[in-house]
C-alpha cells in the first residue's frame, strides 16, 4: 500500500492533492490541518472515508475503493496541553479507518495523526501517540495498523523510539527532514508508527505550499499471523521534562 501524508498549513496546501495522488500513485491519503467544510468527497480516485468536524482545521482521511472497503472510522480526542486549552486549536488529534484490503483479503487500520504543538512537553506528545495507538487496536484485535502524519517531534526521538518499540510497535523515519522553512526548528517532524507491517520506505516528497513536506510510506503486510498487543496503561505516562 502506498500512503501519503501531508499537514496543508491552514489549508493551504489542499490544491496541490490531486497532482500529490496522481504523481505518487497513493491509494491511501491522510491529511491534516484541512478545513473539514472544503473537502471534496473524491479527490483523483481517491473516495473520502470521513473529515474531522469538530475542529476548524482538523483530519481528513481519503481510499481507493477498487482497493478498499471502508469498514469503520472513529475519531478520537487527546489528552491536552496548556496551548490547547487556551487557544482551542483542535478536538480531535486522531481520525482512523478500518479498511477491508480486497486484493489480501485482510483488514488492515490507517490513521491521521496531529501532535499538540511544540509548546507542550515531548512527554505530552508520547502520552499521545501511546494513547493513540492503544485505541486504536480496540478497532480490530490482531489487525494491523498503520499512524502516520505530523508528530510534532523534532528531537529527543531516541526516547520516542524506546517508547514505541517498548509497547511492540515500529517507528519510521522519512529519507530525509519534513520541515525545512525555519532554520531552528528544521527536522522530521512527519513520519510512521506501525504494528504488524513491513515499512518499505518512507519518503519525503518535494516542498510545496506547506510548512511541511509530505511522505509517502510504502508498506505491506508482515508473513505470517499474530494477535498482537500493546502493553500498559497511558496514564502512568507522567508528565515531565526532557
Amino acid at each position: 500500500m502506498r500512503v501519503i501524508s501531508y499537514n496543508l498549513r491552514k489549508h493551504a496546501a489542499a490544491h496541490e492533492l490531486e497532482e500529490l495522488v496522481d504523481r505518487w500513485e497513493a491509494n491511501v491519503l491522510c491529511l491534516q490541518e484541512a478545513s473539514a467544510s472544503e473537502m471534496p468527497s473524491r479527490i483523483s480516485g481517491l473516495t473520502l472515508a470521513h473529515a474531522t468536524s469538530k475542529n476548524r482545521l482538523g483530519l481528513a482521511l481519503y481510499y481507493r475503493e477498487n482497493m478498499f472497503e471502508l469498514r469503520a472510522v472513529k475519531t478520537l480526542e487527546l489528552k491536552k496541553s496548556l496551548h490547547d486549552i487556551i487557544a482551542k486549536p483542535a478536538h480531535e488529534r486522531v481520525l482512523a479507518a478500518k479498511l477491508f484490503d480486497i486484493d489480501a483479503g485482510r483488514e488492515v487500520i490507517i490513521a491521521s495523526f496531529h501532535a499538540s504543538p511544540l509548546t507542550a512537553l515531548n512527554s505530552l506528545r508520547r502520552h499521545q501517540i501511546r494513547t493513540a495507538l492503544t485505541t486504536l487496536q480496540t478497532m480490530g484485535e490482531g489487525v494491523p495498523i498503520l499512524m502516520v502524519g505530523d508528530y510534532n517531534y523534532p528531537v529527543f526521538k531516541e526516547r520516542l523510539h524506546e517508547r514505541v518499540r517498548g509497547e511492540g510497535y515500529d517507528l519510521t523515519l522519512s529519507d530525509s527532514r519534513t520541515y525545512t522553512r525555519y532554520r531552528f526548528l528544521k527536522g522530521h517532524y512527519d513520519f510512521a508508527t506501525s504494528l504488524g507491517l513491513d515499512i518499505d520506505k518512507v519518503t519525503t516528497l518535494p516542498q510545496g505550499d506547506s510548512d511541511h513536506l509530505p511522505i509517502l510510506v510504502t508498506a505491506g503486510y508482515k508473513s505470517g499471523h499474530r494477535e498482537f498487543r500493546v502493553a500498559g496503561d497511558p496514564s502512568q505516562d507522567e508528565e515531565t521534562t526532557e
